[in-house]
Parts: C-alpha cells; structure tokens; sequence
C-alpha cells in the first residue's frame, strides 16, 4: 500500500508502478496503456494521459501528455431487480474488439486501467461487469497488469464494497481516496498485489520511485482509520440498497419530463441525463429554492447523498432534483 495525497497523484503512483513491473519482469518495452472512452482519473499528466481522449482535459495539453491507446465504452448496463444487465452480443463484440487490441498491442501496454462497472465524471455511466471480467481474463493471458480505479466508487458507493466486486475481479494495483477519509482530510492510496510488489522488490532497484512529502500525513490517516472502523460498524449495504431503492422512487418522475434521455441508479448514485448541457448557475439556483444542493456537469444532474439518508431525504432530494430540471430544462 502506498499513500498519497489526492487521487489523480494516486493513479500516477500506479501507472509509475505497472510500468515499473514490466521493466521488473524483463519487459521493459511496455510502457504505454488502455484504456476506456468515457474515463476520467485526474487532473494530473499521467493520469490526463488515460481520460478520455476527446472529452478528457488532457486533449488541452496535446504536447505535454503521453498518448494512449482507447478502446470504446463497454455496452451500458441496466439494474433489473438487483442485477446490472446489458445486451448480450454487444457484450461479445466489445470483447472481441478487447482480445484483438490487446493481442495487437501488447508488447507495448503495461496494464489495462479502468473504472470498475461506472465511470464517474465522464459521464455516471454504468456499463456491464462481463467486460470488467473481460479485462482481467485478457490482462492475464497477456502479462498486462489491470488497474482498477476505484476512487469515486469504492467502499460501497454502487452496493459493492468495490465496484470490481460486481464481476468478483481482484486487480494487481487498485487506486482509493475520497470516502477513504469520509471527505474530511485529503488522502488516497494505492495498493498492489503480493506478486506485483515481490516482482518490484527482487528488481536491482527494490523499490518503487515515487515519494511525496506528504505521502502518509498522520493526521490524514488517523481520520482514515476512524472512517473506515465507521464503516466497518455500520449496517452499509443495507443503507446503500436502501439509497438504491429511494433514489429509483423519487427521481423517477424525471424519466417523464421532455429533454431528459435517461434516469439510472446505481447503490447510492442517481442521475438524471439531459438532452441538452446543464445550465449550471440556474439549475442550481433552482435547486437550492427547492430545498436541495447539486453540482451538475455536462449533461447530468446527479446526487450521491450519505449512506445515512432517511427515506425523507431521498424524497426532498427527488422532489427538488425533479423540480429544478422541469424548471430549468422543459
């Protein structure tokens, strides 16, 4: 495990890692990555290089951030009765278009990096857990590493403690932060499997080459400690199921209103997909004179309230995520 101090520097850490490990493993050509369209991991260069190349903000910095190979989002998802369900052969043909661009490149990539299941600020796209499944399974047989970057979605935020846990994935190197401290302090972290670490630590270097100052702030940790014994001592998955459930009641009027494309949730994320871009400043304005705070982008307005949530809650949060949109938008 190492610690750092936000999650892009945390993503960094890891690319610097998987990279690493290939050179560790006598491969040290593999140098580059895959990854998703729709992704995002951070603001910082390395981890600019694997957001989506045409919506991500590294297409501002064109010569300043490596390039890497995309391959298209996965087909999206659909939660049917507690199970996330998605079209059979699109499934099959954005693996076989997996298996043929890894087995194309391999020679070049040190990992596949992902969002498990949803990506977050491309866009709270939900896609099917076969394709996660389908990612480690190739990753395997090509000496690639998988990298999951679970800072938006892990400890429980989709109804999984992990987001991976939906295809039963374990990664080589998982990336954490955010709910890591209850948003309290700044902190994230990067773990890696035993073999990833044995296979750094016997290379003539021993150690991974990366250090911030501030990499394991006692404080930050302290706050992480008692967030997570928090979440250990709490009934969460009951609650998350319970977010899941009240958010599907209460944003589901939205599904009705014209210019909105799609209403989805997942465990404790709501979103309401417009047709059109937000207009931030008076859907928020909306939103607040009808009792609710929401930070919309591009196309979405979206929550992902406290586990803690009463069923009011989640009824005045729909009601004035509802309200402002039809305000607003129709």
């Amino acid at each position: 495990m190492f610690f750092a101090d936000s999650g892009s520097v945390s993503v960094e850490v890891a690319l610097k890692l998987a990279v690493q490990y290939q050179a560790a493993a006598g491969h040290p050509g593999r140098g580059h990555f895959l990854a998703l369209r729709g992704g995002y991991h951070g603001d910082t260069f390395a981890a600019m290089s694997v957001c989506d190349p045409v919506d991500g903000m590294h297409a501002q910095f064109p010569h300043l951030v490596a390039q890497q190979r995309f391959l298209p989002r996965p087909p999206q998802a659909r939660l049917v009765d507690g199970m996330l369900v998605s079209d059979p052969a699109e499934v099959a043909a954005w693996v076989q278009l997996l298996e043929e661009t890894v087995a194309a490149h391999a020679g070049e990539l040190a990992a596949i990096v992902l969002e498990p299941v949803l990506q977050g600020a491309g866009g709270m796209y939900i896609y099917a857990p076969e394709c996660l499944a389908a990612a480690r399974r190739v990753a395997t047989e090509h000496g690639l590493l998988l990298i999951v970057d679970e800072i938006a979605t892990g400890f429980g935020r989709t109804g999984e403690l992990f987001a991976s846990h939906w295809a039963s994935v374990v990664p080589d190197i998982m990336c954490v932060g955010k709910a890591l401290t209850g948003g309290y302090l700044t902190l994230a972290a990067m773990l890696c499997s035993s073999e990833v670490a044995a296979t750094i630590k016997a290379s003539p270097l021993r150690a991974l080459l990366h250090g911030p100052t501030f990499m394991a702030n006692p404080l930050a940790c302290a706050v992480a400690v008692a967030s997570l014994k928090l979440l250990e001592s709490t009934p969460w998955r009951p609650q998350v199921s319970a977010l899941q459930a009240g958010l599907g009641v209460a944003l589901a009027p939205a599904a009705t209103l014209p210019g909105v494309l799609d209403v989805r949730v997942l465990g404790g994320v709501g979103v309401i997909e417009l047709d059109t871009p937000v207009d931030v400043p008076a859907l928020t304005r909306a939103a607040v004179h009808h009792g609710v705070w929401v930070r919309p982008f591009r196309n979405l307005v979206y929550t992902m309230p406290p586990y803690i949530s009463t069923a009011e809650d989640l009824a005045a949060i729909g009601a004035g995520l509802c309200a402002a949109v039809e305000q607003v938008h129709c």
